[in-house]
């Protein structure tokens, strides 16, 4: 989560599986595999999105060889980020079409 403190979401990307299956708010439904997910991940690349965060009640069980990371993810916010007007543009565009 670090590499997204400076809009970076290429250590994020790094550790994923290439057969990862990820869930978020801001997608309507489940992305497949890591080409889905830098797709999602391109859209954010060099934004602020928090300045820290906290990864609360983190769980991974296993069983045979799968293992699920379960977290809620605290994100905090101190100065409001600075964006250019095509990125507030997206950011509102994004949350039209996540309502």
């Amino acid at each position: 989560m670090d590499g997204w403190l400076k809009g970076d979401p290429d250590p994020q990307l790094a550790i994923s599986d290439p057969q990862i299956t990820y869930f978020h708010a801001v997608v309507k439904k489940r992305l497949e595999g890591l080409t889905a997910l830098k797709e999602l991940y391109e859209q954010y690349r060099g934004m602020l999105l928090f300045d820290s965060y906290e990864m609360l009640n983190p769980k991974v069980p296993v069983c045979g060889d799968v293992t699920v990371l379960t977290y809620q993810l605290a994100r905090h916010n101190g100065a409001p980020p600075q964006l250019t007007g095509t990125q507030r543009r997206c950011m509102k565009e994004r949350r039209k079409n996540s309502a």
